[in-house]
């Protein structure tokens, strides 16, 4: 179907994205691959190309565009060559809206300029090793100093993409007694810099998928942080949460639509090249009604994607409407993109070609964001059950 949810100027942008990937990233992208994350000159690139400045206000050095479907556009150009940029997604589409929403006037000052230019990257380390989904139950705390001028924080997270690499790390901990009558009570956000004492990067993480975005285990030992690196208001941080995960949520939902697209489209390509018993594989009912099943799929996928980025734009999409959006395009794309490497047959399971990326990377879109279990929880309770 013909899509309107992008103008002109996303479709500029999108050529613009598109040009730059073919240039700068599917060349080098094995070596990215192999080294495990994406090189850290790579991120100033994006931000000499303004990716990382579309929706930071000119004051603080952006172009201060409103919207999510710019960051909808990188996605989706990503995924149609079958790369990633690292951990470039979660420095704009988790960190930002928090420093934008909830840091102050002198922050912004402070961090917005490096943050546009890719001089800072940064990550957001919510995951403990005793608590994924449940966030009320993490442990990592952070107690005021006496004289009222520094946080010491103690603890540890798992699971923090570019944690390995950041500048800057917005860290969720308990700034007050655990209530066990209001679990989601005393949390707050402090903004670490990781070069401060006491703080530690352990294992980089092996993933199945998602080769070029590092992740990591990342300690705190008596980490000083100053109280001006408070994000926010001490104490709410559960409720910041909860407001961006609809974005995050999105943002996966983007991403496993435009990785379903690609898949079809690469099994499209390959099964009219490949030849077996003489003929194409394209030519053979059972890749025709494979195909055409997919690419059903993948339209209805993306008439959800786009009416949430819609709602998205104008305030209308809520936490059920998110999940709901979330929970089907992961299962859409994790039935496609397995339908699809079938019909590459052996070539498929072979790493050098970008089908067998997109379905080691699309494995973690029912997991991370909330697996898909949490999004039936969340629809279930907006049915009244």
């Amino acid at each position: 179907m013909r899509r309107t949810v992008f103008t002109e100027d996303h479709e500029a942008f999108r050529e613009t994205i598109r040009d730059f990937i073919a240039k700068e990233v599917v060349p080098v992208y094995p070596e990215w691959e192999q080294a495990g994350h994406a090189p850290k000159d790579f991120y100033l690139k994006l931000g000499e190309l303004g990716v990382f400045g579309i929706e930071v206000p000119e004051e603080y050095g952006g172009a201060g565009m409103t919207g999510f479907k710019y960051q909808a556009v990188v996605t989706e150009e990503c995924a149609r060559a079958g790369v990633s940029f690292g951990a470039a997604g979660v420095h704009t589409g988790l960190c930002l809206p928090y420093l934008l929403e909830y840091g102050n006037e002198e922050q912004k000052q402070r961090w917005l300029p490096k943050f546009v230019s890719g001089e800072m990257m940064t990550a957001i380390a919510m995951t403990e090793p005793g608590t994924g989904s449940d966030l009320a139950g993490m442990t990592t705390r952070a107690e005021l100093s006496e004289d009222g001028t520094h946080y010491v924080l103690n603890g540890a997270k798992t699971f923090i993409t570019g944690g390995v690499q950041a500048d800057l790390i917005l860290v969720i901990a308990r700034t007050s007694p655990f209530n066990p009558e209001d679990r989601r009570a005393g949390l707050s956000i402090l903004c670490v810099d990781t070069t401060s004492e006491g703080f530690s990067v352990g294992r980089k993480l092996e993933k199945i998928g998602l080769r070029t975005s590092d992740t990591g285990e990342l300690s705190f030992v008596d980490v000083k942080v100053p109280v001006e690196n408070l994000l926010g208001e001490e104490g709410k941080a559960f409720s910041y949460l909860a407001h961006n995960l609809v974005q995050e949520r999105l943002a996966i939902a983007v991403g496993a639509y435009a990785s379903a697209r690609a898949a079809v489209d690469l099994a499209v390509a390959y099964t009219k090249d490949r030849k077996v018993f003489g003929q194409s594989v394209a030519s053979f009912q059972n890749t025709k009604f494979e195909l055409a099943a997919c690419e059903a799929e993948v339209d209805a996928a993306q008439a959800v994607v786009d009416r949430a980025l819609e709602q998205f734009e104008t305030g209308d999409l809520t936490a059920s409407d998110v999940a709901k959006a979330k929970l089907f395009t992961t299962e859409v794309c994790s039935r496609v993109v397995d339908r699809c490497l079938q019909l590459h047959g052996g070539y498929g399971y072979i790493l050098e070609y970008p089908i067998a990326r997109l379905y080691t990377d699309n494995r973690v879109f029912r997991i991370y964001g909330g697996t898909s279990e949490v999004m039936k929880t969340v629809i279930a309770k907006s049915l009244g059950l």
